[in-house]
């Protein structure tokens, strides 16, 4: 991508420092705090190429559908005023920033050692009856990285960062996952060790959604 080390610095601070002020205000607050991450988002999209401004957008509605499935339709896990924060899809949009600028440093060899980290943990896990929720979690790993694997690089990086942000989302307090899954028999911890992948299955899409958006872009016969 286009973006550079300030606006990358910026998303790492911006999700930091909006996670720490959230669990410090109500309702008004949390609407400021969404206001400055939607500030930041419009930041990194005046800087993207057209491209990347097409899979930055891409990112922001599919996870904001995402959110509202998982958390208010699903309610597999609940945010802290029981709604979808505002800064909510302008985080996931920076999330795949930070993962797209590490994806580009990480050694294929690095990426295949930490979906197979993954897979040991969910299966561990599932062992141990306490996180059965992994294993389809890991699931939605493998199968982006069967679909598309010339973005496994991608999905590995996302699934480190996404892991990160969960447990410190977590341990202040942003959120929390349901111990049973709401309409299964399965269960999971808060929050579950495989909650990276639901973040590469974002990216999976957004990566489909371009490669749909280049074909119809593309001549006819090209």
């Amino acid at each position: 991508m286009s973006l550079g080390r300030a606006q990358l610095v910026l998303c790492a601070a911006a999700l930091a420092a909006g996670l720490f002020a959230d669990v410090r205000v109500d309702l008004p607050g949390q609407v400021a705090i969404g206001a400055a991450c939607w500030l930041v988002l419009f930041h990194l999209l005046q800087r993207a190429g057209p491209d990347e401004r097409r899979s930055l957008m891409a990112c922001l509605a599919i996870a904001t559908a995402g959110e509202l499935f998982l958390s208010l339709g699903w309610g597999l896990y609940a945010y802290r005023l029981g709604n979808v924060p505002l800064f909510v899809p302008p985080g996931h949009v920076m999330l795949y920033a930070l993962g797209l600028a590490l994806a580009r440093r990480m050694p294929e060899s690095v990426a295949e050692g930490v979906i197979a980290a993954a897979a040991l943990g969910a299966l561990g896990a599932a062992a141990a009856g306490l996180d059965t929720l992994g294993v389809p979690l890991f699931l939605l790993l493998a199968i982006a990285s069967l679909a598309l694997p010339a973005q496994r690089r991608l999905y590995a990086s996302t699934f480190l960062i996404a892991l990160a942000l969960e447990l410190y989302g977590t341990w202040l307090g942003n959120w929390a996952w349901a111990r049973e899954v709401p309409g299964t028999a399965l269960v999971t911890t808060n929050p579950p060790l495989a909650a990276g992948a639901l973040y590469a299955a974002l990216d999976a899409l957004v990566a489909a959604s371009a490669l749909a958006a280049l074909r119809r872009l593309s001549p006819a016969g090209a």
